[in-house]
Formats: C-alpha cells, sequence, structure tokens
C-alpha cells in the first residue's frame, strides 16, 4: 500500500482538501491518504467550515478529518509528503533525519508547475472565494498525483 501525507500549516483548510481530493482519484484498498499540519494550533478540530463547504460542492465528505500534528514518525509511516507552501516544506524538512526523509517531501503545486516552488495561498484569513480557488489548485495537482501513482 502506498501512503500519501498532505501538509499545511493548521491542517484544517488546504491539506484537509488536498486529502479529500486525491483519496477520491485513488483506490483506498491500494493508497491511504492522510493530512497534518506544521503546527499544532486545530490538533482533534474538524477541518474548517469553509473547507467542508468547499469540498461539498464539489461531492466529498472530509467531516471524518480531525487535525493532527506532523511528527517526525511520519516519515516512517509515509511514502509521499506534499507540503502546501515554502513555509511547510521548511518545517517539515527541518524535521528529517536523513536523505531518505527528505526525498519524500514535495511541493504539491510542483506536480503541475516542476520546479517552481509555487505556493498554494493559505485562505484562512480570506472568504470562500479563497476557498474555491485552493480547491481548483489542489485538484488539478491531485489530478497529475494520481496519473503519477496510478501508473
Amino acid at each position: 500500500m502506498t501512503k500519501i501525507l498532505m501538509v499545511c500549516l493548521g491542517n484544517i483548510c488546504r491539506s484537509p482538501l488536498a486529502e479529500g481530493i486525491l483519496k477520491s482519484k485513488l483506490p483506498q484498498e491500494s493508497f491511504f491518504v492522510d493530512s497534518a499540519g506544521t503546527g499544532d494550533y486545530h490538533v482533534g478540530d474538524l477541518p474548517d467550515k469553509r473547507s467542508i463547504k468547499v469540498a461539498e460542492k464539489y461531492g466529498l465528505d472530509i467531516t471524518n478529518q480531525r487535525g493532527r500534528q506532523f511528527t517526525v514518525a511520519d516519515f516512517d509511516a509515509f511514502d509521499l509528503i506534499y507540503v502546501m507552501d515554502e513555509s511547510n516544506f521548511k518545517n517539515v524538512t527541518k524535521l528529517a533525519r536523513n536523505d531518505k526523509d527528505l526525498k519524500k517531501v514535495k511541493m504539491i503545486l510542483d506536480e503541475i508547475y516542476p520546479n517552481q516552488n509555487y505556493n498554494v495561498p493559505d485562505p484562512y484569513t480570506g472568504g470562500i472565494q479563497g476557498f474555491e480557488s485552493t480547491y481548483k489548485m489542489l485538484d488539478e495537482a491531485c489530478v497529475q498525483i494520481a496519473k503519477k501513482l496510478l501508473k
């Protein structure tokens, strides 16, 4: 089984959407998708209500997810770790113990724009439109991730 982890700052906006989107594109008997945050601000919390609303608009239910913090153990538990922005990348790679850990960490939008290191903007402080834009970016990236993984 291939295990993929999506990571953002608080694990309530971007990474829960990325988790839900990628799960919807992969067979669950062969792939496990989860999400985490680099911070501990929302451990145990539901995704942001705006993330839930946008996900529902596209037929996804992410209300079974709860916020959790990224740990060093995630390097052992997951084959691929996708981060949403440069800050997440720095925070995750800072915990890496070796090159094997480092090679698992990727910027999610590099799947659409290779080696550009574009950030998925954090929609938390804005309105619903930011969550809509985030969904569309993540959906496009997850289509590419799923294509690669299903080959």
